[in-house]
């Protein structure tokens, strides 16, 4: 199905693993994609109860929540999950996924505007911070397109099969946003 979204029209809302596990279960297609969007916290492909006790331990430690983004039809069109440090005040980014349905249409973009709005204006975090492996350049072009800014790389960080991956932090603080 190919669908264009209108730009006013993506919404987040929390996610809802009774709604919502059923759709985005299937977005991770292959077992390299999944580790370069999880670093393997959940079993591949996901399970309900395991990405259920994941996200439930990461809410219990880091006050993490995990939300969605949607169309005006109610099509899922990304998921991320999104905690703040108190002490930093610096909001988190973490399993930052668009539908694969959807990609390629600037949605991820889109999705992390609106996370980032959230961030500084409801939580009202100095910065947001996520971490991508070096590798997923994909992602990390998103990232810095919307202005995420390289913070620190930690090479050979994650390893996966026969590769080893680099772990590189990038933050976007709110006076890039202002």
């Amino acid at each position: 199905m190919i669908y264009k979204m209108n730009e006013d029209k993506m919404r987040l809302r929390p996610f809802i693993i009774s709604k919502d596990f059923d759709q985005i279960k299937n977005w991770m297609m292959d077992e390299r994609g999944h580790a370069l969007w999880c670093a393997n916290r959940f079993k591949f492909p996901l399970e309900k109860d395991d990405f259920e006790s994941v996200l439930f331990n990461m809410a219990n430690e880091h006050c993490e929540s995990q939300f969605v983004a949607t169309a005006d039809d109610g099509a899922l069109l990304g998921f991320f999950s999104y905690s703040l440090n108190l002490d930093s005040n610096e909001g988190m980014l973490k399993f930052v996924m668009v539908n694969p349905s959807f990609r390629g249409q600037g949605l991820g973009k889109q999705m992390l505007k609106l996370a980032l709005d959230y961030a500084f204006n409801i939580t009202k975090a100095d910065a947001v911070h996520l971490n991508v492996f070096s590798e997923n350049t994909s992602a990390k072009k998103c990232y810095k397109s919307i202005g995420f800014t390289e913070r620190d790389t930690h090479p050979n960080a994650f390893a996966y099969k026969d590769e080893f991956w680099g772990r590189c932090n990038m933050i976007f603080t709110k006076k890039q946003g202002e």
